[in-house]
């Protein structure tokens, strides 16, 4: 069902062109095998799990499972919801066989499925180090842990220095940085106001992004929208939805909001629809992370070869992180001590989906660390402990050495320039190499951004 949504929703989209919206119902033939030589995606899905189990391979993890179930009649109904929004005729048919499939591939799923899955999430040491290198991390994990205890012990102690200022500029009767951080997420902003806030936000980092060259702005304007209930259950956090890199005709990336996490049943966020929140989201996933890092991508043109193979977690979300501290900075003080909480969990993040990975700790504890320490909410808690152990093992960590990468480079590159460091010159030219991997990054700046910055 999560295939299937994803796949119609790709065309029914604003930014699609009407004439190629007008082939999502010849997918959804396709999808259900009433097109002719097809044949249904749920057969064929049930047909690779059959091979999977004939060839011995681990079954999957029980809440996995579990959550497909509990989420299929929202991707069926997101569906229904697209092709009526689009106005796509002669549907009906097509329609009722995907919900009769669906039905009956979540019957299999209990029938079948549920009862080989395993109750331990931990996959092979030796397939967790390749889901690591395919994210882009080439250290070994444990090495990761240990930077990232570090660096989460050093941003909490940053944390509880900033908490107390800004408990005396808010008017917070509270010193810990806990205590503050809860008491920021009381100055609620209403759903209905949500994507105006966070527009009206952007528009102020990009203010100071031209101010403080910071980086080179698109011409274009930046797109923010709230999830809607299908989206919400197919990636329950916020995020970019980057723009196609080949073939675009004009689409842009859209920085997409979920109200909540449908496998928390339910539950709402209050992470992200608070004033103080608002800008280092914004600047992670807008302008200048990574909504500029794609039109910049789309504005100077991208390799095929970059494109397809080089896009991994690290290259990506490294800059995000990176362009979250450009511009913490400039902001207001409490929208500082939030930019730090966003901090602590990529920390948290490449410390605990390892060590969880590895059997190193109980997932009650991880838990704990990102419930108490972190200050997250039980739906963002629920959605960090669900990537690191089923949705995605190995991605958590990409944001921090990504972002330690990128840092380490951009010191390198100031201690070799000196005065002749150019900070807009600098993140212009990480942008315009595209998705490449820190080593090969590090290499161009070494043979030509500084070689040329020398000679000026």
């Amino acid at each position: 069902p999560k295939l299937v949504f994803e796949g119609v929703r790709g065309l029914l989209d604003d930014q699609v062109a009407p004439e190629r919206r007008g082939r999502a119902l010849a997918r959804l033939e396709r999808y259900v095998g009433r097109a002719p030589d097809t044949v249904p995606v749920a057969t064929l899905a049930k047909a690779r799990f059959d091979e999977s189990v004939a060839a011995g391979r681990l079954g999957p993890y029980r809440p996995s499972v579990e959550e497909a179930i509990a989420n299929a009649p929202t991707y069926a109904k997101g569906i229904r919801e697209l092709f009526a929004r689009y106005a796509i005729r002669h549907a009906d048919a097509a329609l009722a066989a995907l919900d009769a499939q669906i039905a009956d591939y979540v019957a299999w799923e209990r029938d079948v499925v549920l009862p080989r899955a395993r109750t331990d999430f931990r996959q092979p040491p030796e397939f967790y180090a390749h889901l690591l290198k395919v994210t882009g991390i080439d250290v070994d994990p444990r090495v990761l842990i240990e930077r990232a205890r570090v660096a989460f012990a050093d941003t909490r102690t940053a944390m509880q220095m900033l908490g107390p200022r800004v408990a005396e500029a808010k008017g917070i009767a509270a010193r810990d940085y806990r205590d503050v951080l809860r008491a920021l997420k009381r100055d609620t902003i209403p759903d209905a106001g949500l994507e105006a806030h966070y527009a009206g936000v952007n528009r102020e980092l990009e203010a100071v992004i031209r101010r403080e060259r910071i980086v080179t702005l698109p011409a274009r304007p930046m797109m923010v929208r709230l999830a809607s209930e299908a989206e919400s259950a197919a990636q329950p956090a916020p995020h970019m939805e980057p723009p196609p890199l080949v073939g675009n005709t004009g689409e842009r990336g859209q920085f997409v909001l979920p109200l909540g996490n449908p496998s928390a049943g339910g539950a709402a966020y209050d992470d992200f629809n608070f004033a103080a929140a608002a800008w280092t989201l914004s600047a992670h996933e807008g302008r200048p992370g990574h909504e500029l890092q794609f039109s910049a991508m789309l504005e100077h043109g991208v390799s095929l070869a970059r494109s397809i193979f080089a896009f991994t977690s690290v290259n990506v979300e490294g800059w995000a992180l990176y362009a979250e501290a450009e511009v913490m900075p400039y902001e207001p003080i409490e929208g500082q001590l939030v930019a730090l909480q966003h901090r602590l969990m990529r920390a948290a993040r490449a410390m605990l989906d390892p060590m969880l990975n590895l059997g190193m700790i109980q997932p009650g504890a991880a838990e704990a660390v990102l419930r108490d320490e972190v200050v997250l909410s039980p739906a963002m808690v629920r959605q960090e402990l669900d990537r690191y152990t089923f949705r995605a093992p190995g991605q958590a960590g990409s944001y921090f050495y990504g972002y330690a990468r990128l840092q380490e480079l951009r010191v390198e590159t100031e201690l070799a320039l000196g005065q002749r460091f150019d900070r807009m010159a600098f993140n212009d030219f990480v942008l315009a190499q595209g998705l490449v991997p820190p080593p090969l990054l590090a290499r161009a700046v070494r043979e030509e951004l500084i070689p040329l910055r020398l000679r000026q």
